[in-house]
């Protein structure tokens, strides 16, 4: 008669059992037998209640789902000839991006007699690398891609830790609702002559 090894509903091992046995128990104990290995020598079963099992695997799972962060690419687009306070505003973009966990790729966009001086892409895209050092590091060099410069920047954090830490700040912020107000001062009217 063929035997499994039988596991008890709390973890417990029970022993080698014919099956006719396991079915015994689980029927006394108002239980489930669920095959759990099936290539082990002999089979492993358990004795639980399959119904409760499903619906708590399905809501850990459904849990995982809503705590999953998806690594998103942001794009930012530049020219070879880009002003300063241009540049700062795409600099502040990108600092943005890299906080909130995502990726960026940097472009640079060549026109006209701007393709024969590609040095001055690549010239900007370090400078841009190296101003964001803190926050991300260069995931793909850069490259020449037809009229366009390429680099991809990657975040030193994970999604999910930018999205606690913003979590934690959004909390911090509620408790304390006069943090980032400015103080109240009372004007008293000065005495006219």
């Amino acid at each position: 008669m063929p035997e499994v090894r039988l596991v008890g509903p709390n973890g417990e091992q029970v022993g080698i059992v014919s099956i006719g046995d396991a079915l015994k128990l689980a029927q006394e104990s108002d239980l489930d037998l669920v095959e759990v290995a099936a290539t082990a020598r002999p089979p492993v079963c358990k004795l639980m209640d399959y119904g409760k099992f499903k619906y708590e695997s399905a809501m850990k799972a459904r849990e995982a789902r809503r705590n999953q962060a998806y690594t998103i690419i942001k794009e930012i687009k530049l020219r070879p000839k880009i002003d300063p306070h241009d540049y700062e505003t795409k600099k502040g973009h990108v600092v943005r991006f890299l906080k909130a966990g995502d990726k960026v790729k940097v472009t640079i966009m060549f026109r006209g007699r701007e393709q024969s001086r590609p040095e001055l892409g690549f010239r900007l895209l370090q400078r841009l690398a190296e101003d964001v050092t803190e926050l991300g590091f260069v995931e793909s060099q850069p490259k020449q891609d037809g009229r366009n410069m390429i680099m991809v920047i990657g975040p030193h954090k994970k999604k999910a830790e930018a999205k606690a830490e913003k979590a934690a700040a959004k909390a911090r912020r509620d408790d304390d609702p006069a943090e980032g107000q400015a103080p109240v001062v009372d004007e008293v009217a000065a005495p006219q002559e």
